[in-house]
């Protein structure tokens, strides 16, 4: 019998990893949707908890383009509305970095960038032309120089997308940190995340919620710190590696551990 046949019935609400558990980036995993709609069917609520720096709207698009319907979930939580939250609540002038298309996503829903003399910046990722970190260090620089605020729209470092890794903003982010530069970060495994998704879920208790990723600084992290139970997924990010026995301990997190290790959904 499969581990999913047996899942107590307590966890009523669903946290889901999207990219990495259900999708790679350009196709969704086989059974994954299968395993979403089971749940809904059980009675359980699913919400899709994502690092990814857009809008709810945006990923419910790019969902449906990989082909996974809306009938697999009852809500998505996204870093990126935590972040846009944050950005609209500023009274003073934003730059922005990231791709063409996350700008004109953020500029739909009412944000506005200027290119220069700002003191705070949204950060959605690498942009079209530069896709290494070395590319941005003199950037960086000046941004640390001045004390710019980096607001990081994506905690990930990277992501495989088809077999092939892709950095995310976490990676500039990281580097950005080193120089001395200050960042506020969106996202897993930071609380605004969590308390946006068990808001789409009715704010349910605690030891109803199931956490289930790939990622072990994001998702696992993540819920180990907000008091959740977890599933690691192997076949994400770490590449059927075994869940490391020494993570509680690194991350100070008592005798913490997800209740299973599944190669997939």
């Amino acid at each position: 019998m499969s581990f999913w046949c047996s899942l107590d019935p307590r966890y009523s609400v669903i946290l889901c990893d999207i990219w990495g558990v259900v999708h790679d980036g350009v196709r969704l995993y086989l059974g994954a949707a299968d395993r979403l709609r089971q749940w809904r069917v059980e009675g359980r609520t699913v919400i899709l908890i994502t690092n990814a720096p857009r809008t709810a709207d945006a990923v419910e698009a790019q969902l449906e383009l990989l082909g996974l319907s809306n009938d697999c979930w009852d809500g998505i939580s996204t870093s990126g509305e935590a972040g846009i939250s944050a950005i609209s609540e500023l009274h003073h002038p934003t730059g922005f970095l990231g791709t063409r298309e996350d700008r004109a996503i953020l500029e739909g829903r009412g944000l506005a960038f200027v290119e220069e003399a700002f003191d705070e910046i949204a950060v959605t990722g690498l942009d079209d032309e530069r896709d290494r970190i070395e590319d941005y260090e003199s950037q960086l620089t000046a941004f640390a120089k001045r004390q710019v605020l980096f607001h990081c729209f994506n905690p990930d470092r990277i992501v495989i997308q088809g077999g092939v890794p892709e950095l995310c903003a976490g990676a500039l982010a990281d580097a950005y940190t080193a120089m001395g530069g200050p960042v506020a970060w969106y996202g897993k495994p930071y609380p605004g995340i969590y308390r946006h998704a068990l808001g789409l879920a009715g704010n349910p208790a605690k030891e109803s919620v199931l956490a289930v990723g790939d990622s072990l600084v994001t998702d696992m992290l993540g819920a180990a710190r907000q008091g959740y139970d977890a599933i690691f997924v192997q076949g994400g990010i770490h590449a059927g590696e075994e869940f490391p026995a020494g993570f509680a301990t690194e991350f100070g997190l008592g005798p913490w551990q997800p209740i299973a290790v599944i190669a997939a959904l």
